[in-house]
């Protein structure tokens, strides 16, 4: 049950996870716009509120189209709803002679009942929202939740790496940058206009996942990460290691990410095992490398680094794939904390040849990937 918040805000926080579940990329960057969005339209006017609601989480057609009885939906629910602080506090009177000044402007909001007054409203605040929560210490409750925002994330990163623009002489796409360049000597006046058009990207990604007993707070999550990507992103290749590794990229093909769980759950006996990094990494450059590696190849590497296997078999393999790709890009859940230090064998022996390292334990930190790609 839907149960009513005592802020506008909450309320929010709380109709985007409803989308969420609903199949819209409402994440935390969505919940922030429409807070800050609040700042410039009459939240008490109905119309206005919805129509600001749906030109931030509406992506496609589909989704505006049944936007209106989503929302009507959620509201009307909210509305006949238990208070969620009266059940969840203490006992208190039948009658409480005073109310919070949001409980009020939200319950004359929901019955449509204007009020001059001026009500101050709650502050949204990301601090302790999930995204920066680490993987590791995230509540059962708030997993599914987490995973759905790990899902949207992914998407979009996988959409702004396909999206890139070259310079073209045909009318296409106006470019507006460069526009406003070519006309600043004409004083600003726009007597020349440049096109643009989209660009084939040529970057290829190769994914390895560590699985082994020392990842296992994270795993889950990575998965879900390249599940995602990978359902966008077509120059991908995704694999999993412990002490072997597994070519998963036909699995994560699969349409409902739970299906795909439990296939990879089902071919990979080694899960939450030891780690073999040098010898998992011998294993893809002497089956895949020569067809999977280029110039433009970007290899994505997740692990803590723990390593019982041979080291110099590590270093080899390492010093092999940095010389066949573009860069390495390794990502270690453990760096999130302040106190950490890549002083671990496994690590120190392929820091030599990592062009990025970088954490990767919160939601946070996955969406700085992009950057990278």
């Amino acid at each position: 049950m839907i149960r009513r918040q005592t802020s506008l805000s909450a309320n929010i926080v709380q109709f985007c996870r409803f989308l969420r579940q609903q199949g819209f990329a409402a994440g935390i960057e969505e919940e922030a716009l429409i807070l800050q969005a609040l700042l410039y339209i009459d939240h008490t006017d109905l119309a206005a509120f919805r129509l600001a609601l749906k030109t931030i989480l509406c992506r496609n057609k589909k989704q505006a189209e049944g936007f209106d009885l989503l929302f009507n939906e959620y509201w009307k629910q909210v509305g006949k709803a238990v208070d969620a602080k009266l059940k969840d506090g203490p006992a208190r009177e039948k009658k409480s002679i005073a109310r919070p000044a949001q409980f009020k402007a939200l319950k004359a909001w929901l019955h449509g009942n204007r009020n001059n007054e001026t009500e101050e409203t709650a502050i949204y605040s990301t601090q302790e929202n999930l995204s920066h929560k680490d993987f590791s210490s995230i509540p059962d409750e708030d997993v599914d939740e987490l995973m759905q925002t790990i899902k949207a994330l992914s998407k979009r990163l996988a959409a702004k790496t396909k999206r890139r623009y070259q310079f073209t002489q045909k009318i296409n796409l106006p470019d507006l940058r460069q526009t406003l360049r070519k006309n600043l000597r004409r004083g600003g006046e726009l007597l020349e206009l440049a096109y643009r058009k989209p660009k084939q990207n040529r970057v290829k990604l190769v994914l390895l996942c560590d699985v082994s007993k020392s990842m296992e707070l994270y795993t889950v999550f990575f998965i879900q990460f390249m599940y995602a990507f990978q359902q966008v992103y077509g120059k991908i290749e995704t694999f999993t290691f412990s002490t072997t590794l597994k070519r998963v990229t036909p699995y994560l093909k699969e349409k409902n990410f739970h299906d795909a769980l439990r296939l990879l759950g089902t071919e990979n006996n080694n899960w939450e095992g030891g780690t073999r990094i040098g010898e998992s990494l011998d294993s893809f450059v002497r089956d895949y490398s020569k067809k999977m590696l280029d110039s433009k190849t970007i290899v994505i590497i997740l692990s803590d680094g723990w390593d019982i296997g041979d080291l110099e078999i590590l270093k080899t393999n390492m010093e092999l794939i940095r010389a066949r790709s573009k860069k390495i890009v390794w990502l270690n859940p453990l760096t999130g904390f302040a106190s950490y230090r890549p002083e671990v064998a496994g690590m120190q022996t392929a820091m030599p040849f990592i062009d990025v390292f970088a954490p990767a334990h919160n939601v946070e930190s996955l969406r700085r990937v992009g950057k990278w790609l």
